[in-house]
């Protein structure tokens, strides 16, 4: 989290995976590890949406922490890949995700405290569900569907329930 506050990007979050596999090994009693898949970096700025720029906050986090996996992604652009308006902030384009429990964002406040980000809340994070958001509840919910089968989660995390 100090390598990407130190970036000093607008609505800048550490989110998706990294975030909910973190916690769903602590809830099944695992030590930390590395992360499997990459570390998502989530961003705002509607000013500078060229991903040539996300490719540099990557090689500045791979030069700073080597042995992660960064993925960057300026979220002012992702409404056209989802066929949506544009998203103001990354709240608002985290709705767009697939599901709840990974619809979630940690960064480091300004005094070094937690700050969380989780537009659907908490709940299905920490109860071990795998929830749809609602456009994948029906419209897209083969997509949901094949993420659940395709990332194992049921085999990594066999406490999860899914909605």
């Amino acid at each position: 989290m100090e390598a990407v506050c130190a970036l000093a990007l607008p609505d800048a979050w550490i989110a998706a995976g990294f975030v909910r596999d973190a916690v769903w090994d602590a809830l099944h009693g695992r030590l930390a590890a590395a992360p499997v898949g990459d570390v998502d970096v989530v961003w705002h700025d509607a000013a500078r949406r060229d991903p040539v720029l996300d490719r540099q906050w990557e090689h500045a986090l791979r030069e700073r922490l080597p042995d992660y996996d960064w993925s960057v992604k300026n979220q002012a652009r992702m409404h056209v890949r989802n066929g949506d308006a544009p998203y103001p902030d990354v709240a608002t384009a985290m709705r767009a995700w697939p599901e709840t429990a990974t619809a979630v964002a940690v960064r480091l406040g300004a005094d070094d405290r937690l700050e969380v980000n989780a537009p659907y809340g908490l709940d299905d994070l920490f109860a071990l569900v795998v929830r749809p958001t609602p456009g994948f509840v029906v419209r897209k919910r083969a997509v949901f569907d094949e993420r659940v089968a395709g990332k194992r989660w049921l085999t990594r995390y066999p406490r999860l329930r899914v909605k």
